[in-house]
């Protein structure tokens, strides 16, 4: 049995951190899902730079596209949505196996806009909207100003995975933004049934065996099994470690993720 199979029998999520056009046209991460037992992909601005720099598979949508948007970043938006829906459509069975569970892939908002919650939420709504797919989640930070674009994001129905979580209370702020939006959709007589994740960077903690790294990546951890807030919806938020950014063409799936509810 192969390694992946084992980590996925054991109930951890692969999930990769990398996506190229090449992954997509040469059936690579098609057999990365077959043959590997990956479950989900994430994605950011750096990684979709990595993938356009480094592979001729956009230039042609590049040139073409150069006339027709508004801007550089309205450009690159338009080609990381054509890569990251043909990926959903590939974890689509995966979704719907787990019910919802599993099977997702990430798109992250300008990370220009990380202090800007009115401009955040626009930007979430839209690409949600652009996506159609029900198994992409919008990438929010956990910034201050992040907060409140995830409780409206939430509320609107926008499936979040909050990033740039680097400490306990930032995942617990992040877990009451979150239920705060599903009780408004209670409230509000909708389903509360909108999936959320929070990435809480471990790999960018110290990993030195010294006393303040040790303290600092165990005072991060100690809440995602500690914290009990309310149990709100039948999809409940997961914490997942985000693993560094991949570079470079076709990697192999690198991080397992075990989910653990935020509850």
């Amino acid at each position: 049995m192969k390694p992946t199979r084992k980590l996925h029998d054991l109930g951890q999520s692969l999930w990769l951190d990398n996506i190229t056009r090449d992954l997509l046209n040469d059936g690579t991460l098609k057999r990365y899902i077959d043959d590997l037992s990956v479950t989900g992909l994430t994605s950011n601005p750096t990684i979709f730079d990595n993938a356009i720099k480094n592979s001729a598979m956009y230039d042609q949508d590049i040139s073409r596209g150069a006339s027709s948007t508004g801007s550089g970043e309205d450009l690159f938006f338009a080609l990381a949505l054509a890569d990251l829906t043909r990926a959903a459509e590939l974890f689509q069975p995966v979704f719907a196996r787990t019910d919802g569970v599993d099977g997702w892939v990430s798109l992250e908002v300008s990370p220009l806009l990380a202090h800007d919650t009115k401009s955040t939420l626009a930007a979430a709504i839209d690409l949600h909207r652009r996506a159609g797919k029900p198994n992409l989640f919008i990438k929010i930070p956990g910034t201050v100003e992040g907060l409140p674009a995830i409780e409206e994001a939430i509320f609107a129905g926008v499936p979040v995975n909050v990033t740039l979580l680097f400490s306990r209370e930032q995942y617990v702020a992040a877990a009451e933004a979150y239920l705060r939006g599903v009780e408004r959709r209670i409230a509000a007589g909708l389903n509360p049934a909108v999936a959320s994740v929070a990435s809480l960077f471990i790999s960018r903690r110290p990993s030195s065996p010294t006393a303040s790294g040790s303290r600092s990546v165990s005072a991060a951890t100690r809440p995602i099994s500690s914290c009990s807030p309310r149990r709100a919806s039948s999809v409940p938020p997961t914490v997942a470690p985000e693993p560094s950014a991949c570079c470079g063409p076709a990697p192999a799936p690198r991080t397992p993720r075990r989910p653990t509810p935020f509850m």
